[in-house]
């Protein structure tokens, strides 16, 4: 028995499949890092290459057992929760961050969805997520309760 067993097309393989995560994670990262947020260019797309990590390490390691499968989702989605919440701020009558904590969460998905070999799911939530951030604001317009849009 070996210690090491390195197999270099299944490195390879896992190498691109990171890298993807990563590079779809971005564009959620620029603009939350243009709107001048905490979290910014480098947190994003190390969110979603760290769930995709955990996700292929957990397939590696568990093969296709679904109750194991869940539990690791279970424990991203947890995690990663605990992270976005670290960018929800309150002050005086006012709460912000609660968009760049959602974002957190999806980016999350986004490392997890390429993981299992959906691209297509983690491209459209990329896609959603930049269109809300970048498109759906009511900056500077007042709201019923008298505060600012953010």
């Amino acid at each position: 028995m070996r210690l090491f067993e390195f197999d270099w097309s299944q490195t390879f393989e896992h190498a691109v499949t990171l890298l993807v995560a990563c590079v779809i994670a971005l564009p959620v990262g620029w603009d939350r890092e243009q709107a001048g947020r905490t979290p910014g260019l480098r947190t994003f797309p190390l969110v979603a290459l760290s769930s995709c990590a955990y996700v292929l390490v957990g397939r590696v390691a568990f093969g296709s057992d679904p109750e194991a499968a869940s539990r690791m989702l279970q424990g991203l989605m947890t995690g990663i929760g605990f992270i976005g919440g670290g960018a929800i701020l309150k002050s005086s009558n006012r709460v912000h961050g609660t968009a760049t904590a959602a974002s957190v969460w999806t980016t999350g998905a986004i490392g997890a969805s390429v993981a299992h070999n959906h691209l297509e799911i983690a491209l459209i939530l990329s896609l959603l997520t930049f269109t809300a951030l970048r498109w759906l604001q009511v900056d500077g317009t007042e709201r019923p309760d008298g505060e600012l849009g953010s």
